[in-house]
Parts: C-alpha cells; sequence; structure tokens
C-alpha cells in the first residue's frame, strides 16, 4: 500500500502540491471567518442540575444568571445629587440596550446595600445579556467600549462573566499570534541545528503550515455541524504544528540517509516510506487515539478540543506521506542545499554505533535498580505536591491585574459586602400555594454559614430572620406555582463557593428544588471531570496496551509504558501544584495570580495531550528496539543499540514540541500557563528520564521476560505486521547519517 503511495505521489508530485496549495488557500479563507463560529464558553455541563436551573429560570421567568456588572464610582460617593441623577441615567440606558434583561441598580432598587460599597464611593449596575454563549460574546464587544470609561459625573468599569469570556478570547488569540511568531524562527534554527541545511530545516516547516491551515479548514466545516470551543483553535495551531514537524524531522532524516547510501530520489522516497511511513502513519493514529479521552468529558470546551485533536494528528500523518514526498521529489538531492554545519562522522557500515545514547543504555543497565529507584523516587519527589491538588473552574484571578472583570472582581470581593453577580439562584418549580413553605426555606438558606441575604417572593432574610416583607419588586421571584430564591454570598462565600453549592443543595425544602448560577456551573462541570476521568483514563489504556502489542509483540511492555508514563505524569501534576496551585516561581512566569486550586479542565487536557506525545514517541523507540531484538535475540544490546538509533531523534522531536508549546507560557491567562509549563515538562521527562533511563533500566530488569507472549498472541503479532519495516533508522549494513 505504501509502496503503491509512494509512486503514485512521486509521479504526480506537481499536482499533489498544487492540490495541497489549493487546500491551503481554502484553509486560509475559512480561517479568517472561523472565530465568528467559534462558541466563547463550553463549560457548563448539559443536563447537569444547574443547566436544568437555568432552563427553568429562563422558560418560567425570562430570568438568566447575572452576566453583566457595572462597577460606576462617584466623587463625593453615590448617595449625591449628581451621582444619583446620573447613576438612574446609566440604569435606563443598559436597560434599554437590545438584548439585555434584568437589569438591576443601587439607585433602581430603593438604594439596596448590597449593591453599594463599603465606604459609600461605588455601586453596582447588574444585568444579563441574553442568548447563547456565542450570541453574549458579541454583544458584549459592542457594550463594553461603549461603556467603559465615563457616565456624567461618574466613572465606569465593565465586569461580570461576559466579560470575562470576552477579555480571555481577545487574550487568547493576542497570545496564540505572539506565540506564533516566536515559534517560527526558533524552530527553524533547531532544525538547522539538527539537519545542518537551510532547505532540510525549512521543509518540515513548510508542511508544517499546510498541516496548520488543512486543519483550519477541517475545523470551519466541524464547526458548522458542531459546537467548537475557541480554546480549541490553540489546538489546532499549535498541536498541528508540533507533530507536523516531528514526523517530518523522522521522514526527512530517514530520506537523507538513504540518499547518502547511494539512492535515486524516487527509490529512497519508497524505502523512507516504507519505514519512517509507516512509523508516522502508525504514531498518527496512536496519538489520534490517546486524544479520543477527551471526548469522554461532557464539556464542549474539553469535547471539542479532543474532535478537532483527533484531526489534528490524522491530518499531520496524512501531510507527512504525502505532500513531504512530493516537496521531496521536487528537490531531490537539493535537499541538502544551502548547509551551514559540516556533516558529522557516520558510523561505518557493519559497526554499531557507540554515541551517547548508547553509552547511556548501558551504564543504566549495568545498574538497573539502584538507578530506577533514584528516577523513581525524584518522580515521586515531584509529584508528591500532586497529593494535595485542589480542583476548580477558572475566575477573574486568570486574567492580568490590567483586565476589566479582574478589577472588577477584585473590587467588589475587597469593598463590598455582597453582590448578585456571585449570588445563587434556587428554583422551585413545583411550590404550593400557601408561602408559608416557601418562607420557611428562605429562612433556612438564610441562616447557612456564608450566606448574606436570601431574596424571594415572601421577602428578604438575613441570618435566620425576616429582615423585610414582600414589596412588589418580589413579584418577579414568582410565576405561578414556580418560585425562586436569590442567595448572596459574603466574602467568604464567594471564595469558598464550591462549600456554599453544596450546603443550599443540602439544605432541606418542602418542595423539590434545583440550584444555578456561576458558582453551581463550576461545581458541576468539575464534578463532571472527575467522574468522567476514570473512564477517559481507562478507555485509552486498553487501546494503547493493544497498539503497543501489536508495536512490540509483548504483553508486559505495554503494560510497563502505561507505569512508566503515569509516574511522568505524576511528576507534572505535582508541579502544576506547586507552582499554580501553591503560587510558586510567580516571579518567573509573569507575576500570576495564584487561586489555591488547579482548573479541572487542564488535568483532563494535559492528560490527553501529553499522553497521546508520550506514545508518539514511545511507538517510534520501541518499533526500533523490537527489530535489534529479532535480529539480534539480546535485549541488552537490543536496548543500547535501538535507543542509540532512535534516542536523538526523539529528544530533537521533544525539543521541538516543547518549543511550540512553550509559546502558552508567554500567555496573559494562567490557565494557559499551566499548559505551557505542564506540557513541555511532561514530554521532556517522558523522552529523557522515562525513555532513556527508566525504560532501559526496567527492561534489564525483566532481561527474557520483556518479551513473552504466550503463542496465540505471537500469532497475531506476526500477522498484523504493525512492526515490519516500521523504523525511521537506516538498514543495518549501511551507516547513520547524523546532522
Amino acid at each position: 500500500m505504501l509502496n503503491w503511495l509512494s509512486a503514485r505521489v512521486v509521479r504526480h508530485r506537481r499536482g499533489v502540491l498544487v492540490f495541497a496549495i489549493l487546500l491551503v488557500l481554502v484553509g486560509g479563507a475559512a480561517g479568517s471567518s472561523l472565530y465568528s463560529k467559534l462558541s466563547a464558553g463550553g463549560f457548563e455541563v448539559a443536563g447537569s442540575e444547574s443547566a436544568r436551573a437555568a432552563e427553568l429560570l429562563q422558560n418560567d421567568f425570562g430570568q438568566q444568571t447575572t452576566n453583566l456588572t457595572l462597577l460606576v464610582t462617584a466623587t463625593g460617593g453615590v448617595g449625591t445629587p449628581a451621582a444619583t441623577a446620573d447613576g438612574a441615567a446609566l440604569t435606563r440606558k443598559l436597560a434599554a440596550e437590545a438584548g439585555l434583561t434584568n437589569v438591576t441598580s443601587y439607585w433602581s432598587s430603593g438604594q439596596s446595600p448590597q449593591l453599594r460599597s463599603r465606604d459609600g464611593d461605588s455601586a453596582l449596575v447588574l444585568g444579563v445579556i441574553s442568548g447563547d454563549d456565542t450570541t453574549v460574546e458579541k454583544r458584549i464587544a459592542t457594550l463594553l467600549p461603549e461603556y467603559q470609561g465615563s457616565f456624567g459625573s461618574l466613572a465606569v468599569q465593565v465586569g461580570g462573566n461576559a466579560v470575562l469570556q470576552h477579555e480571555m478570547n481577545v487574550q487568547g488569540q493576542q497570545d496564540t499570534e505572539k506565540g506564533e511568531a516566536l515559534v517560527f524562527p526558533v524552530t527553524l534554527v533547531l532544525l538547522v541545528l539538527i539537519f545542518g541545511s537551510v532547505v532540510a530545516a525549512l521543509t518540515p516547516l513548510a508542511v508544517a503550515v499546510v498541516t496548520m491551515l488543512i486543519c483550519i479548514g477541517v475545523m470551519w466545516i466541524l464547526s458548522s455541524v458542531s459546537t467548537l470551543s475557541s480554546l480549541a483553535l490553540s489546538v489546532v495551531t499549535l498541536l498541528g504544528l508540533g507533530l507536523a514537524i516531528d514526523y517530518c524531522l523522522l521522514f526527512v532524516n530517514r530520506y537523507r540517509e538513504e540518499l547518502t547510501h547511494g539512492r535515486d530520489t524516487a527509490d529512497a522516497i519508497r524505502v523512507t516510506m516504507s519505514s519512517a511511513g509507516r512509523t508516522v502513519l502508525f504514531s498518527a493514529f496512536t496519538v489520534a487515539v490517546a486524544l479520543t479521552g477527551l471526548i469522554w468529558f461532557p464539556l464542549d470546551a474539553i469535547r471539542s478540543m479532543g474532535y478537532v485533536g483527533v484531526a489534528t494528528a490524522l491530518i499531520a500523518g496524512l501531510t507527512s506521506v504525502t505532500v513531504l514526498p512530493a516537496l521531496l521529489a521536487v528537490l531531490g538531492p537539493r535537499i541538502d542545499r544551502w548547509r551551514l554545519l559540516r556533516k558529522r562522522s557516520a558510523v561505518p557500515a557493519g559497526e554499531l554505533s557507540d554515541g551517547f545514547w548508547h553509552r547511556l543504555a548501558m551504564a543504566v543497565m549495568r545498574r538497573p535498580v539502584p538507578i530506577a529507584a533514584a528516577v523513581i523516587a525524584v518522580l515521586l519527589l515531584l509529584g508528591a505536591p500532586a497529593l494535595g491538588i485542589k480542583l476548580g473552574m477558572p475566575d477573574e484571578r486568570i486574567l492580568p491585574p490590567s483586565a476589566s472583570s479582574r478589577q472588577v472582581a477584585d473590587t467588589i470581593n475587597q469593598q463590598f459586602d455582597t453582590s448578585g453577580q456571585n449570588a445563587l439562584l434556587v428554583v422551585a418549580p413545583d411550590s404550593p400555594a400557601d408561602r408559608a413553605g416557601v418562607a420557611e426555606f428562605a429562612t433556612r438558606l438564610s441562616s447557612l454559614p456564608n450566606v448574606a441575604q436570601v431574596d424571594t417572593v415572601t421577602g428578604s432574610y438575613q441570618a435566620g430572620n425576616q429582615q423585610a416583607p414582600a414589596s412588589p419588586a418580589n413579584a418577579r421571584f414568582a410565576a405561578g406555582r414556580s418560585v425562586y430564591f436569590s442567595v448572596l454570598p459574603t466574602p467568604d462565600g464567594v471564595d469558598q463557593p464550591d462549600s456554599l453549592v453544596k450546603a443550599v443543595r443540602q439544605t432541606t425544602a418542602p418542595f423539590p428544588t434545583l440550584t444555578t448560577g456561576m458558582s453551581a456551573v463550576n461545581y458541576d462541570s468539575t464534578t463532571a471531570i472527575v467522574s468522567h476521568l476514570p473512564w477517559a483514563l481507562g478507555s485509552v489504556a486498553l487501546i494503547m496496551v493493544v497498539l503497543l502489542f501489536l508495536v512490540t509483540g509483548s504483553v508486559l511492555v505495554p503494560f510497563l509504558s502505561l507505569v512508566l508514563s503515569a509516574l511522568s505524569l505524576t511528576a507534572t501534576f505535582g508541579a502544576l501544584v506547586w507552582i499554580f496551585q501553591d503560587g510558586h516561581l510567580s516571579w518567573l512566569l509573569g507575576h500570576f495570580t495564584a487561586t489555591g486550586t488547579v482548573s479541572a479542565s487542564v488535568p483532563a487536557m494535559l492528560f490527553g495531550l501529553s499522553f497521546g506525545l508520550a506514545m508518539d514517541y514511545q511507538v517510534f523507540l520501541l518499533a526500533r528496539i523490537r527489530e535489534e531484538y529479532d535480529h539480534s535475540g539480546d535485549g541488552t544490546l537490543a536496548v543500547a543499540v535501538g535507543l542509540e538509533r532512535i534516542g536523538r531523534i526523539v529528544t530533537a522531536a521533544a525539543l521541538i514540541i516543547s518549543i511550540v508549546f512553550l509559546a502558552f507560557a508567554m500567555s496573559g491567562i494562567s490557565l494557559s500557563k499551566a499548559f505551557g509549563i505542564g506540557l513541555p515538562l511532561a514530554v521532556l521527562m517522558d523522552a529523557t528520564l522515562i525513555r532513556g533511563v527508566l525504560l532501559p533500566a526496567t527492561m534489564q530488569m525483566f532481561g527474557k521476560a520483556t518479551w513473552w507472549a504466550p503463542p496465540f498472541l505471537q500469532r497475531v503479532y506476526a500477522t498484523a505486521a504493525v512492526h515490519r519495516d516500521s523504523v525511521d533508522s537506516p538498514p543495518r549494513d549501511n551507516p547513520v547519517q547524523v546532522g
């Protein structure tokens, strides 16, 4: 099959390249309108209690959770005649805006103390931008510049969840552009150092650009039939770039070696396709399978990253065995043009290399037990902070201090006793006509720790007592037999949202209730991620065992690989907790604000991406070791030679993709910084400590049992033929070209 594909690509190389250029142009054109088709949110769980409560609020009361907050400051206080007049006018103006509902303010609510700061200099205007996440994003983009600034005698800052999502999207776009501007030149320099030739270095970058733009076109199609989060765009650009370069690095390295062996261009491509090409396709499939783990999670933001990640991995593999061979066929021997670095000495035919990776493997296998114990101890020490991990969902503190939503939230938390921005809404869809039960339940809610006030149809309640009787304004809390309660938290309740949500939901009510609000949405999202994580891990692990068996023919090695990858991920999670939850090294990473939690989406997405890349390199290395073992029957020699043949390529690939993902660390969003640190850390540890030290040590300890399989599985392995000619190394009787 691959020989047939190689012949067709070489024969029609110009046609393949023209077709690729057409796809690039289509993808580029689609990219210009893609962002408007993406969802700005995606962190809610459909069918959860908070989602069902939100639906009832919308259907029965025309009410949604408050997502827009204007922080208004007046010189001399918000109660002066000028401030009162301007505040009322500002409230009327906002209420008249299209798509705005439930607008209320300090001045329109009878000067409610909950909407005024303790010093009396600031007050709040609250409202709801109606619609789904995309509609809200478009609306806030026009409202933000209109209201931010001054209004008469008042200074106005715009915040709320709608602004938070908008600023995250804008910051994310800026970060991606800045990251790409840095990644391309740095990657080019690394590729020149690896290949020694400018033309050889530019070739993977060219194919990577083709891959990225084709993926953007595919993403445009997917966004037309399903909901995709704007966060998925970063996966396409950075993962597409990284994987395409990795695969091209493997392919070009083997192709250049075949040229030095005296093969002509067409024959070199044929041999490369049947060896490195097979490995690339199997590796792309392996990465895609690992990323399917993200599809288990019921959050659109994570699930959409799984969809586009799978597509990106497969497209990167396909372009590497179609567009790249066509480009190599056009270039021919000119792949080594513009050489800047001298070629390194080749290993003479028939002799074994004694390079760094060979010496490292032999040193490790001479003392496998103490070395493995030392490395495992280091990894467990790095992973120890993960025992104290606290999962949550991101809030305004993940943005820079200059962000408007961050400044509004900080001011409310510091200067206000409570606010409707953080209210929990409890819906009773079938309450009795007698309001005594409503009053009783409101009284119980108000007596909970960290609850400042409860408002409902029967009045306002504080500390277990009714503070104010029902007024005409309280009529909005009832619609037929449905009633809802607004639970306003204290500052401590804002800081401990999960505890408050659980306390409200556990409070006994005389009728069925459902709770929503941003804190409830975040709580349900975190719970859903945690509950689905074992299923995602289990399904991916099971498939990986099968795939790695087809590569190695061993029963033990697949399970060993999973355990070692788990060690690497544990160390990574420990580092993330120590840095981002506990706040260490903030000075080195742009002075981010530690929130005391790790976003629940980080472990889920980090697992999918880093585990996929780990399996990617696993295939490269284990396939080469298995080939050597089949040839020599000597497990020690197979590991040493296999690691020497492939270690340099795997390390170079890991370094390049780590540089790509480090672009996230430059982000102004601490959530993105966590990916920018976690992904490179996981990849580099896996490519060095795991593959370079622990894998050789453990394989040496198990000896011949490493390659054992029962007879019927041996027949399956022999029939599958995945392992045959699947490595990227040159034939044994030829020299190894390096640099």
